[in-house]
């Protein structure tokens, strides 16, 4: 064993509580800013559209769920050959597949927590519309159908998602990947039409 390990074990621990406690106050911040505009969103929406916002923040969370199980499940060879010949997006993917876990981590667990709290915020803000527009003999049900909805909704979602994204994880990483290429391209893409159209 080398000498140098015990100075790399540090350097990874405290890269990783670094990592840890980033992450907690990122999740703290965005989760109280998210929760907050989208309290305020949705009790000035009517029913339909609340029930849309809840139905897209449960979607996220899936999506997100999607593309957290499919960086840990995908191998980064096929990423090489496609690197190799200048694909759009295939850089991207393996700088994705390097830092699976922590991308993992973002998606799967910030993320997909703050879907969690927000989605349950807006089921008891649409239980409220729902009880002051009609008149129900079991109140309490209605917060309960809800919850149960919002559950039942998210589970079978990245249930489904899950199999998805095992199954064509280099499809989704590479999509990852080229959403990624594209978006830190796109202003010196947009320069090169605009000089084009001169």
């Amino acid at each position: 064993m080398s000498k140098s390990d015990p100075g790399n074990a540090k350097k990874q621990r405290n890269q990783t509580i670094r990592w840890v406690v980033t992450i907690f106050f990122v999740t703290l911040f965005v989760s109280g800013v998210i929760t907050l505009i989208s309290d305020e969103v949705m009790s000035s929406s009517g029913i339909v559209a609340a029930f849309l916002i809840l139905l897209a923040i449960v979607v996220i969370g899936i999506v997100f769920d999607v593309v957290g199980v499919a960086v840990t499940s995908a191998d980064e060879t096929p990423f090489h050959s496609m690197a190799a010949r200048k694909v759009p997006g295939a850089q991207e993917a393996i700088r994705l597949l390097r830092k699976a876990e922590r991308v993992s981590s973002i998606c799967n667990d910030v993320v997909g927590d703050i879907c969690g709290v927000v989605s349950g915020s807006a089921s008891a803000t649409i239980s409220v519309q729902l009880l002051s527009r009609f008149d129900f003999s079991w109140p309490v049900v209605v917060s309960l159908a809800m919850s149960a909805l919002v559950a039942g909704l998210t589970v079978a979602g990245k249930a489904i998602g899950k199999t998805f994204a095992v199954n064509s994880s280099t499809t989704i990483v590479h999509f990852v990947g080229k959403a990624i290429y594209f978006l830190h391209h796109f202003p010196e893409m947009f320069r090169k039409k605009q000089k084009t159209k001169r």
